[in-house]
């Protein structure tokens, strides 16, 4: 390998970076300068690695599962889940942080996308948790924090990338990321009785009447049956990942056309096109990711790393924690399906000499991604959360810190409790 070409890949990927270049657009065009400097292979092949990146019936589950959000979104689910949530647990201290936490765990079950998470459930909570005491910078950070726990359960978009660049299996991956996703909410349910609970200034809601919380249950009982549906029916065998993703299509049209009526034939294009650009997004990313992934392979630049992290790590769970911190630097600077096409070709032969599953190791890179969208300075749910609040991004960053320690607590505990993640896999048809 030539010493110079890692310099100019990463240091020409870099500047691309500084320079304001959409990440994309970074990858491709540092990508395309290693392989015409180097001359690795005839520019006439990457073409062909771009329609090679998107060829996978796996990958269909990602536009069928935006969609599905999108039109749910539509349907005034998260209105009535958060209805619900706050005469059931509202009257608690600290009460309206705690129905965030949960309609996020709830959430996340049909969106699986972290941003999307805050930006739909943040319009409503974070003008609620103000006028109910709450520090507008705090409410901001903790619905930014609790939108993470879009991308850990399912489904969730960044583990069925995880799955189709690792070669794992998305199906066990969603049912691994069901217990992590519930501990990093436990987590926030902590901080968020430590940061509230007492506190003078805020107001909690008032004791729901049995009749009120049936009738609360009863308007979101369709929206807590989307996620049963989809995952219920992937832990019994019943479809694929893939096929998950059209069942929450049909499912979210019927339920927004006949039941709850929320939608519109008139809303259809919209839908449509939001799904067509987040999805052009996406694969746009993935395409120029898998060549940038190429040119770390072929030039021999991933093995080289790998052997070299390998030497490091002395052990499985120094290894694992030495990865955890590549992991969260990483989190830091650049969206999660980036980090899986440029960091998996050298993480994955680490793992697999020391021995670490697959899967587990699938819900520990991705509760990594979950800690950088709330990581500056390019935390994605931050921005999210910093335009519903109207706060800048120096205020979300000093109140996210107690989330960031309470998620990165959790993290420790789904790296080094393999369990966790896998035990209800092995329950799976």
């Amino acid at each position: 390998m030539d010493p110079h070409l890692p310099i100019l890949l990463f240091g020409s990927f870099g500047a691309l970076l500084l320079l304001n270049f959409p990440i994309a657009a970074a990858l491709g065009i540092s990508s395309v300068l290693v392989i015409a400097v180097f001359d690795l292979a005839p520019l006439e092949l990457i073409p062909q690695q771009l329609l090679s990146a998107t060829d996978s019936w796996t990958l269909l589950a990602v536009p069928f599962f935006i969609l599905a959000g999108n039109i749910l979104a539509k349907t005034a689910i998260s209105e009535r889940l958060i209805r619900l949530a706050r005469v059931v647990v509202g009257q608690f201290p600290a009460g309206l942080a705690m129905v965030a936490v949960i309609v996020s765990i709830f959430f996340a079950g049909i969106s699986g996308s972290g941003p999307a998470d805050t930006a739909a459930l943040g319009a409503i909570l974070i003008p609620g948790m103000v006028a109910a005491g709450y520090d507008r910078r705090s409410a901001a950070a903790l619905m930014a924090a609790g939108g993470g726990i879009g991308i850990i359960i399912p489904p969730s978009i960044a583990l069925v990338i995880y799955g189709v660049v690792a070669n794992a299996s998305i199906s066990k991956l969603f049912i691994a990321g069901i217990l992590p996703g519930i501990l990093i909410g436990l987590s926030l349910f902590a901080v968020s009785y430590l940061l509230f609970g007492k506190d003078p200034n805020i107001r909690s809601e008032k004791r729901g009447s049995l009749r009120e919380i049936g009738a609360a249950f009863k308007d979101a009982a369709w929206g807590l049956l989307a996620p049963l549906i989809i995952l219920g029916g992937i832990y019994g065998g019943i479809f694929t990942a893939t096929e998950a993703a059209t069942v929450a299509v049909v499912y979210g049209v019927i339920v927004g056309f006949f039941i709850h009526r929320d939608l519109k034939l008139s809303d259809l294009p919209g839908i449509l096109i939001d799904t067509g650009v987040t999805t052009g997004v996406v694969m746009l990313l993935v395409c120029t990711a898998s060549v940038f992934a190429w040119v770390l392979n072929t030039s021999g630049v991933a093995a080289a790393a790998a052997a070299g992290l390998l030497h490091l790590a002395s052990g499985k769970w120094v290894g694992l924690l030495l990865i955890n911190a590549v992991l969260l630097v990483a989190g830091c600077f650049m969206d999660a399906i980036s980090i899986f096409y440029i960091l998996l070709p050298i993480l994955l032969p680490v793992v697999n000499a020391l021995g670490i599953d697959l899967v587990h190791f699938g819900i520990v890179m991705t509760a990594n991604m979950a800690v950088g969208q709330i990581t500056p300075p390019v935390g994605v749910n931050l921005f999210v959360a910093c335009g519903i609040a109207r706060i800048s991004m120096k205020e979300i960053s000093r109140a996210v810190l107690p989330m960031v320690a309470a998620q990165a607590a959790a993290l420790l505990v789904i790296s080094f409790w393999p369990d966790l993640s896998l035990f209800l896999t092995r329950f799976m048809r």
